[in-house]
């Protein structure tokens, strides 16, 4: 310490009647990833949902936050990750309003499906006038239902969990390119001596 130095810390010390001239650091250093925060939000969206909806699928809330991670990360083996056969894991997607375009391929339109159910025909009479089976007509109702409860929603809670899984994995790119941009610093110039 210089003699400045000294007279300033001297001069602190009466002022302030303390022992001390330094402070310790009370909050802990930020993250680049906030991963708790982005879980909760996930869970927010999906517990606003469920008190909006009524889901066919009686899921966790944490089975439903990892079906929209891997439907926005576009993993195919879905079925397999949540040991549930596809007809399961496609009621738990259409309860989260995530519609892929493969989902509305029908030999009929969803339009004219609902005009006739609606006039009261049974999925049985349905199936027989598009000749197809009874399970396509309820997959094609369930289709029809989560696109109309996310049109009337503005396609808000499908838009949200893209925003979080997008956000979660720039957060998780910034933070590995943060950390190897400060790695490679710390070993720039380093020579590595390394016998053969």
């Amino acid at each position: 310490m210089d003699e400045k130095t000294e007279e300033l810390r001297d001069l602190f010390l009466d002022v302030t009647e303390e022992d001390t001239v330094t402070e310790r650091q009370e909050e802990t250093p930020g993250s680049l990833t906030d991963e708790r925060s982005v879980e909760e939000r996930l869970t927010a969206v999906i517990e606003r949902m469920q008190g909006a909806y009524e889901f066919d699928t009686d899921w966790s809330t944490e089975e439903y936050r990892r079906l929209v991670r891997g439907f926005f990360e576009e993993n195919d083996e879905l079925a397999a990750e949540f040991d549930a056969d596809e007809d399961e894991l496609f009621r738990a997607r259409m309860d989260l309003h995530l519609l892929r375009e493969a989902d509305e391929e029908f030999p009929f339109e969803l339009r004219e499906l609902r005009e006739r159910l609606e006039a009261d025909e049974s999925p049985e009479e349905v199936a027989a006038a598009y000749d197809v089976d009874e399970a396509t007509v309820r997959r094609a109702r369930r289709v029809q239902r989560a696109r109309e409860e996310a049109r009337t929603a503005n396609d808000r809670y499908r838009d949200e969990f893209e925003e979080l899984v997008a956000d979660g994995d720039l957060s998780n790119r910034l933070a590995r390119d943060a950390r190897e941009d400060g790695l490679k610093e710390a070993t720039e110039g380093m020579e590595n001596d390394i016998e053969m």
